[in-house]
């Protein structure tokens, strides 16, 4: 198979493929290089009051650190008694910069931000194999500036990670194409499987990308093909499962597997993060689940552009579908032998990230299960790779005399503009002004478009102001993650943009400080409370005043004091407190760990005195029949500790399912009700 290459023009030149000029070398690292601080200072700056982010992701962080137990399973609680809903790989690096740093919210997050940067550098670096210098740095600005992006990468969850391997199992697949190597194909596969130890089955959605693309692109007879993709399959087979087979065979103590319905790791996989995710969790398990769509949109066919998440992602989706509908005609007219002359990019490239883009986009669309607009993320490398073989398509075919190429570039332009207007319009109320701006700037670069036909030497320009239109909104909607991060409560769900949906985690209770806004495009229920507790920020005077009774009077209990409501209940107690706290029944309560039957033990054998229960609830949160049982236990067999033992105040107070209880229960045989 004949693969096509960039030609260089001379020792000190380089050619940029999107706007055809001789430039010196030196412009195109010096050009990657500012794409990158523009990277490192929109995902690394302000990051301070970010606070602790996902507080049950930074509480396992500080739990992991304590044993290499807990950092190989993930351990939420320093206890070793449950892990995170997640395999571990994403926290590893975290609390390594928390061992290095300290435990501070900053470090957790600063890994995060240097996945993020080295995610577009990667992406650049897997492109420009692809179709060029100038195409990769395009490809690379567009990542930097998807909102979504920006958010989750300063932020604590595993997306960040995932999306750098991903784009690294892209890069080697690129070079394994090219090359012709075995041994790349199976660096990708490895690559991905690395990802499925960051979230499990979400790595491999872009399996069938680079299925079809190495089917397509590589040489040799198809039966070779085949043959040489099922060993990088198994590569990836053991690079993703091998976390399970420990966690399986382990011969010794370890927690349980958070999310899971029997504290298995494999369950986990086919349940609460596979079928789950996609049906919703009566397809999966009970154990461990959240509501199903709290956090996003329906789903459907327009998930995707709905206003929730259409100004996360979607800016560039019409663009990414011409760039699809230009490549499916090119490769028509190609083997018609009706195309135009000049040369074309490789199509294992187009099909590579065309399907990445159409299967993460379906699946994310018909998700039923629990679904977060920072999942969209994962889309990111896909659109900013399409976008910008788009633009270098239509400059090609535009200079091998194809006719459509000017009308073709200028409708998406105008479609592009006018979608980007759209979605502004939603929110007129947050810089509805620049609507007119992006309005007028798209009108600009067709008019330049236009005129560069009849006058080549404004074809820079022309190119410069189709991307202005294109980047504007987007651009402004990632700026606007760390210019606001002030003004956003620490702890929230990751978005940009007007913040006003969403459930911002803080801790304390009580509603929003005034001037601080939610995440995404809703509104919040009316009399809506944050719960006390809920986010890992501070302890209430109450919790502080439970943990100093507990510690005090524990009497060397191995578990000081455990928590029901689930681990969300009890991070705030593991990030503000060196104390042994257990969150019981995983993230939400729903996990049944500790049983009844364990509850009895540890009581018995003085490994557990305090229990700290829950009040109030939705009912989506509930911790479903195993929190249930271990309610009546704890009623059944612990005795109430007065409020002013502890110096309480015994207040009610409203609260959302997730925020810890004031009901103090001494679990101790001799206190048991008779």
């Amino acid at each position: 198979m004949t693969h096509t290459t960039e030609v260089p023009l001379g020792p000190s030149i380089t050619r940029l493929p999107v706007i055809g000029r001789a430039l010196p070398r030196r412009a195109a690292p010096v050009t990657l290089a500012a794409i990158l601080l523009l990277s490192a200072l929109l995902y690394g700056w302000a990051l301070g009051p970010l606070g602790w982010g996902n507080s049950y992701y930074s509480a396992a962080v500080k739990s992991m650190g304590h044993s290499w137990t807990n950092f190989l399973f993930g351990s939420f609680d320093p206890a070793g008694v449950v892990t995170v809903d997640k395999p571990p790989a994403a926290l590893w690096p975290q609390v390594v910069s928390s061992k290095i740093f300290g435990m501070h919210g900053w470090a957790l997050i600063l890994p995060q931000v240097l996945e993020g940067v080295a995610a577009v550098f990667v992406l650049h670096r897997t492109v420009r194999r692809w179709a060029g210098e100038g195409t990769a740095l395009l490809a690379a600005l567009v990542m930097a500036l998807t909102p979504v992006t920006v958010a989750i990468n300063r932020y604590n969850n595993p997306d960040t990670l995932l999306v750098l391997f991903l784009v690294s199992g892209a890069y080697a697949l690129t070079r394994a194409v090219r090359s012709d190597s075995t041994r790349w194909l199976c660096a990708s596969g490895f690559l991905v499987g690395c990802g499925f130890l960051t979230k499990m089955a979400a790595a491999w959605m872009v399996l069938p990308a680079f299925a079809a693309a190495w089917l397509v692109g590589a040489s040799g007879p198809w039966l070779l093909r085949a043959g040489r993709l099922l060993a990088a399959g198994a590569v990836c087979a053991v690079s993703s499962l091998w976390w399970v087979a420990v966690v399986a065979w382990w011969p010794g103590r370890r927690p349980y597997i958070g999310g899971s319905a029997d504290g298995g790791a494999w369950e986990l996989v086919v349940g609460h993060n596979g079928l789950g995710r996609i049906f919703g969790e009566s397809a999966g398990n009970t154990g461990g689940a959240g509501p199903s769509k709290a956090f996003g949109s329906e789903p459907g066919p327009l998930r995707l552009f709905s206003e929730q998440v259409a100004g996360q992602i979607g800016w560039l989706l019409p663009a990414s579908a011409v760039a699809l509908a230009v490549a499916a005609a090119s490769a028509v007219l190609r083997r018609r032998g009706s195309g135009p002359a000049g040369k074309r990019l490789p199509g294992s490239g187009w099909v590579l990230w065309g399907t990445w883009l159409v299967v993460c986009g379906l699946m994310f669309s018909a998700q039923e299960g629990s679904f977060h607009v920072y999942y969209t993320t994962q889309l990111a490398p896909a659109v900013a790779a399409l976008t910008a073989g788009l633009v270098t398509a239509l400059v090609r075919a535009h200079r091998a005399g194809a006719w459509w190429a000017l009308p073709v570039g200028a409708g998406t332009v105008l479609v592009t503009a006018a979608w980007a207007v759209a979605v502004i319009r939603r929110v007129p109320s947050w810089n509805g002004w620049l609507g007119w701006v992006v309005a007028v700037v798209g009108v600009v670069a067709v008019a330049l478009l236009i005129a560069a036909a009849l006058k080549p030497r404004l074809s820079v320009a022309a190119v410069g102001g189709a991307v202005l239109a294109a980047l504007l909104a987007p651009g402004a909607w990632a700026v606007s993650v760390p210019a606001e991060a002030g003004s956003v409560v620490a702890g929230a769900p990751p978005s940009a943009g007007p913040v006003s949906f969403g459930v911002r985690m803080l801790g304390g209770g009580g509603p929003l400080p005034q001037g601080n806004k939610t995440p995404g495009g809703g509104s919040l229920p009316k009399g809506f409370v944050l719960p006390a507790g809920f986010g890992g920020t501070t302890l209430i005077a109450d919790h502080r005043k439970i943990l100093t009774y507990a510690t005090a009077h524990s009497e060397g209990a191995r578990i000081t004091l455990a928590v029901d409501g689930g681990a969300v209940a009890a991070s705030t107690f593991i990030l503000n407190a060196d104390a042994t706290v257990i969150g019981m029944g995983g993230f939400v309560g729903g996990d049944d760990v500790p049983s009844v039957r364990q509850l009895a033990e540890w009581t018995g054998d003085g490994e557990l005195r305090y229990v700290l229960g829950s009040s109030g609830g939705i009912t989506a949160l509930q911790g479903g029949e195993a929190g249930a049982g271990r309610s009546r236990w704890l009623t059944e067999n612990c005795a109430e500790v007065p409020a002013k033992e502890y110096g309480g105040s015994g207040s009610a107070q409203s609260r959302m399912a997730g925020g810890a209880g004031t009901v103090l229960y001494d679990c101790a045989p001799a206190r048991r009700p008779r």
